[in-house]
C-alpha cells in the first residue's frame, strides 16, 4: 500500500480539497476524476467541527485508504491528534505551513514509511523548501499561495509577487529529485479561462499539478496539465531525429542529451494521460 500511495503522491496531476465533516461528499469528489482526493481537516472545518471531521475522515479511510488528509498545522491543538489518527494508515497526508523541522516530526509521529505531501506557504517555508524536500518520505512540494500572499502583504492572484517563491519551489524539488510541485488554489470557481491561464502559467514555471477546491475545476485543470499537440509533435521529431544517440541536428537545432531527456518526458506525458 505504501509503494501505491506514494506513486500516486508523485504522480497525481490534480488534487481535489473536500471538507472532512461533510461525509456527504466524500463519495462525490472520489467520482470527480482528481488524481488524488484530499480530506481536509484544516482550513475547510470550523474549529467546533474537527473532532466531528477527525471522526468521518477516519471512518472513510478505512474502506478508502487511497485518500490523502490535510491535517493542521503543527502548533495548533489539533495536530497530534491528527497525526495519531492517521500513525500507520499508509494513506498520504499533506502537511500544511510546512518546514524542515516540522515535516520531521510528523514523520517521525506517524511511523513507518510515512506518504508526506509538504505544503509550503510561509516565507520561512519557501527560504528552507529544499531542506524539507530532502526529509525522508517527503514525496512532493505543494504552494499554498493564499497564505503566502497573505503574509507577504500581496495579493495572491499577482504572478510577480510570488514568482520568486514558485521558482523556489520548483528549483528545490528538481534538486530534492523530487517531480515537480503542486500549485496552489484558483478560488474563482466559474472562471475556467483564468484557472486554464493559471495552471498553464505554472506548468511553464515546472509545476506539475493543481490543487483543486470543486469537482469542476478538476477536468479543466487535467486538460490544462497536458502536453500540448504542438509540443507532442516537437518531442516526436527530436526522438525520429536522435535515432539511437549522439548529438544531431535537425530543424536548426542541436539535439543532446538535455533535449532529448525532455522530449522523452513529454511523449511520456503524453502516453501517461499527465492531468488526469
Amino acid at each position: 500500500m505504501t509503494n501505491r500511495a506514494a506513486t500516486r503522491a508523485r504522480e497525481a496531476a490534480t488534487l481535489l480539497f473536500v471538507p472532512g465533516d461533510r461525509p456527504e461528499r466524500f463519495a462525490k469528489a472520489a467520482a470527480a476524476g482528481a488524481g488524488l482526493v484530499v480530506l481536509d481537516l484544516e482550513d475547510a472545518v470550523a474549529p467546533d467541527r474537527k473532532d466531528y471531521a477527525r471522526e468521518q475522515v477516519g471512518a472513510w479511510l478505512e474502506q478508502h485508504p487511497e485518500c490523502a488528509v490535510r491535517v493542521n498545522a503543527a502548533g495548533t491543538p489539533w495536530h497530534d491528534e491528527d497525526l495519531a489518527v492517521l500513525r500507520q494508515r499508509r494513506c498520504t497526508v499533506l502537511l500544511p505551513k510546512a518546514d524542515p523541522a516540522s515535516t520531521r516530526t510528523a514523520a517521525g509521529q506517524l511511523g513507518v514509511l510515512p506518504v508526506l505531501v509538504a505544503l509550503v506557504e510561509t516565507a520561512r517555508g519557501v527560504l528552507d523548501a529544499r531542506e524539507t524536500a530532502a526529509v525522508p518520505n517527503v514525496q512532493r512540494l505543494a504552494f499554498g499561495s493564499f497564505d503566502l500572499a497573505a503574509e507577504l502583504g500581496a495579493d495572491p492572484a499577482d504572478r510577480d509577487a510570488l514568482a520568486a517563491a514558485r521558482g523556489a519551489l520548483v528549483l528545490a524539488s528538481a534538486a530534492g529529485g523530487l517531480p515537480g510541485p503542486i500549485d496552489g488554489v484558483t478560488a474563482d470557481l466559474h472562471n475556467e479561462l483564468l484557472l486554464t491561464d493559471e495552471v498553464q502559467y505554472a506548468r511553464r514555471l515546472g509545476f506539475t499539478g493543481k490543487l483543486c477546491v470543486h469537482p469542476k475545476q478538476v477536468p479543466v485543470a487535467a486538460a490544462a496539465l497536458r502536453p500540448t499537440r504542438e509540443e507532442t509533435r516537437w518531442a516526436r521529431s527530436v526522438l525520429d531525429a536522435a535515432g539511437d544517440g549522439g548529438a544531431v541536428a535537425a530543424g536548426g537545432q542541436m539535439i543532446d542529451k538535455p533535449v532529448l531527456e525532455r522530449a522523452q518526458r513529454i511523449l511520456r506525458q503524453a502516453r501517461e494521460g499527465i492531468g488526469r
